[in-house]
């Protein structure tokens, strides 16, 4: 786990400045973005102005601005890696030496 030092506004204000940079990369206008995702003008406007926006309108957008995929990893489980115990490590003793010449 990292230690985050941004609140979720921050976040969010982030994210909406990452989607505006790449729709203005894909050379899209808000308007054109709108008519592409289905999510209107008003609120493509608000998100890139405020940040706030809902889960299902976000979506969209990423689906068009090429991230939906990221949004599938945001809950995957963290597999824990798995250290021999001391104990372990300590039995396993075979140490080798370098031979004389």
């Amino acid at each position: 786990m990292t230690l985050m030092l941004m609140t979720p506004s921050e976040v969010a204000k982030r994210i909406s400045e990452a989607a505006k940079e790449k729709r203005l990369f894909l050379d899209f206008s808000q308007q054109g973005l709108s008519v592409r995702s289905g999510v209107s003008l008003g609120v493509i406007k608000k998100f890139e102005r405020t940040g706030k926006i809902s889960l299902e309108s976000l979506l969209k957008l990423a689906l068009i601005l090429g991230g939906l995929d990221d949004f599938l990893k945001v809950f995957e489980p963290v597999i824990p890696v798995k250290f021999p115990s001391l104990e372990l490590l300590l039995k396993q003793k075979n140490r080798k030496r370098g031979r004389k010449y």
